[in-house]
């Protein structure tokens, strides 16, 4: 794939408008009293054609569909908050056929009790798992060499617990430290040895120290800036093979139903690889509050 027809699959991306923070630390306002729900589905598209063109182009289709559902629950000093955060698109490209832009199944649970009335400092358990719904592939330039599959449903899969505590000392931003335990499945032996497990093996269970810095703050009217940091390490590890993801997003209402987004996500797994990781999407579509 050359590096016209790349730049044009990142750019026609199509992501869901909440943030990659908020999919990961449910945010529970401090006014709530007992129960509150919402139910946002996102549908968002694109599509660029050429013909005789003399700037030259590919012609591009693309499409992602979400839906992202939170149930939250707060009485007096405890909270509870649960998220379902699932997303799939594709992107089908002249003379490359159809691929893969986006793919998530990720499952959270939040419990939370706060030391302080004002909420500065409470602790906090959470219980989290993540997948995808289709194969992921590694695509190669030679089109007379085949793509590479590097994932599938539950290849890998990982779930999370941990507890800790939290400190918030000024309504944009959190600080969270704690212990945890990290589960990796690799359902098909092939692809065990992507995500660090010897051939035959399916499972790893990891224990280790989790820290988390969130801030989310409505930097102009309507454009809302959402960054977090989270890490775990592995006790008997390297320090230095820590798991870092730091996730940032800018999101634009332009009315009611459209938004446009920003994404820039960085992350480290040396299970999986050495080098860093990096995602970066701008997009906007249609979203739609169910309930």
């Amino acid at each position: 794939m050359n590096n016209t027809t790349h730049k044009l699959i990142i750019l026609s991306l199509l992501v869901v408008f909440s943030t990659q923070a908020k999919a990961q630390n449910i945010s529970i306002p401090d006014t709530l009293s007992g129960w509150t729900q919402t139910w946002v589905a996102n549908l968002n598209g694109s599509q660029a054609a050429y013909n005789n063109w003399s700037q030259g182009g590919v012609s591009t289709l693309s499409g992602t569909a979400s839906s992202v559902f939170t149930l939250m629950y707060k009485k007096d000093q405890f909270s509870y908050g649960f998220r379902t955060n699932l997303k799939y698109g594709q992107s089908k490209v002249k003379d490359e056929g159809v691929r893969k832009t986006d793919d998530l199944i990720a499952i959270s649970n939040r419990f939370n009790y706060q030391f302080r009335e004002d909420g500065t400092l409470s602790s906090y358990a959470t219980i989290a798992f993540r997948t995808q719904f289709d194969d992921g592939f590694e695509y190669t330039a030679d089109p007379n060499v085949a793509d590479v599959r590097i994932s599938s449903f539950m290849a890998p899969g990982y779930l999370s617990e941990s507890v800790g505590l939290s400190y918030k000392p000024a309504p944009a931003i959190i600080f969270e430290a704690g212990l945890g335990l990290k589960q990796t499945f690799v359902t098909e032996d092939e692809l065990a040895p992507e995500y660090g497990l010897d051939p035959g093996e399916n499972f790893r269970s990891e224990g280790g120290l989790t820290t988390g810095i969130y801030y989310e703050k409505e930097v102009f009217e309507n454009i809302l800036y959402t960054s977090a940091v989270e890490t775990f390490t592995n006790f008997l590890i390297p320090f230095d093979e820590t798991d870092v993801v730091w996730g940032n997003e800018l999101v634009g209402k332009i009315n009611s139903l459209i938004s446009a987004s920003f994404q820039f996500e960085l992350r480290y797994d040396n299970d999986f690889s050495r080098e860093i990781q990096l995602k970066q999407v701008l997009s906007a579509g249609i979203s739609v509050n169910l309930y």
